[in-house]
């Protein structure tokens, strides 16, 4: 992998993350006693290869690879969702898709900046593939991304974390991708877990890949508007898909009743952090009270939903 290559994020969109970097929602953890291995792709529907990411936060152990990622084949070309959490992540699903298939890999789809689905993009680059990405992706990347490179490499050492890799197709709105009699479509979400969440939806089988947009078993994390996120989550709900991918949990969930968890846990978030708002709560209060019906619900609990309150009582606090 060339660090130099043009499509990496610049010099000075370097300098831009190192001055307005934040924590990631999905933030690099301390190595934890237990650390496991993902199991292996699994074919979630005809010619999609789904794996499971680990409940943890990255460690040396497993290598970032704690997101649900995974590839399409159709009849011309390969488009992955998401490239991995780290270089080495990345190695291993691009293995993966010659081990089954010959076809070019044209489409890297990077569904949001979050280290843990874009930092196995350099694994890609000698394939030419078209990065994909919401058209606030290469923004995000320029803001925050050596910051999550250099957190990374802490984690798991230079060689294993790979390079910031900027988006070159971008989506407005809406983009169809075909794969060779196999139509992919997607869709540019506005605030919601993020700024720059982007959705797939597998014509051919019925597949809603939608990545962090959608949490199961794992605490979600609120990165973005939590008003947005309950509003795209009616939106990908109205969707007639026979399944659905999320971003973590298992590879594959019923579609629409896997949202049943977020949506309960995202309500419960609101309504208690505006009680708590309307009862003169500090901030500092409100993440000891907000929520804690949830606590035994998820994974991670205690590490995410802290932040999850705090970041929903800035958003409302002003309504």
């Amino acid at each position: 992998m060339n660090c130099t290559d043009t499509r990496l994020v610049t010099r000075r969109q370097a300098v831009l993350a190192l001055l307005g970097s934040a924590v990631s929602a999905c933030a690099l953890g301390a190595t934890r006693a237990g650390a496991r291995r993902p199991p292996p792709f699994e074919e979630v529907a005809h010619g999609v290869f789904i794996r499971s990411g680990v409940d943890e936060d990255a460690n040396a152990a497993n290598g970032d690879a704690i997101a649900n990622v995974g590839f399409i084949i159709g009849r011309d070309c390969v488009a992955t969702m998401d490239a991995g959490g780290s270089l080495e992540d990345g190695e291993t699903m691009r293995a993966e898709i010659r081990r089954r298939t010959s076809l070019p890999i044209r489409y890297v789809i990077l569904s949001h900046a979050h280290p843990d689905h874009v930092f196995g993009a350099g694994a890609f680059l000698e394939d030419k593939p078209a990065f994909v990405g919401h058209s606030r992706l290469a923004n995000a990347l320029a803001i925050r991304g050596e910051y999550y490179r250099a957190r990374l490499e802490s984690e798991l050492g230079k060689s294993r974390t790979g390079c910031v890799v900027a988006p070159t197709l971008l989506v407005e709105r809406t983009r169809s991708i075909d794969l060779g009699n196999r139509v992919l479509e997607l869709t540019a979400h506005p605030k919601a877990h993020t700024d720059n969440d982007l959705s797939v939806v597998d014509t051919q089988t019925g597949t809603l890949l939608a990545s962090d947009l959608l949490f199961v078993r794992r605490v979600p994390a609120l990165d973005g508007s939590l008003r947005g996120w309950l509003k795209e989550l009616q939106v990908l709900k109205a969707i007639r898909a026979r399944r659905a991918v999320p971003g973590h949990g298992p590879a594959s969930v019923d579609w629409p009743a896997s949202a049943a968890g977020l949506e309960r846990y995202l309500n419960t978030l609101l309504a208690e952090t505006r009680a708590a708002l309307a009862r003169g709560v500090t901030i500092e209060e409100a993440v000891n009270v907000v929520g804690r019906s949830e606590r035994g619900k998820w994974a991670l609990f205690d590490d995410y939903h802290g932040r999850n309150v705090t970041q929903a009582y800035k958003e409302l606090e002003w309504e």
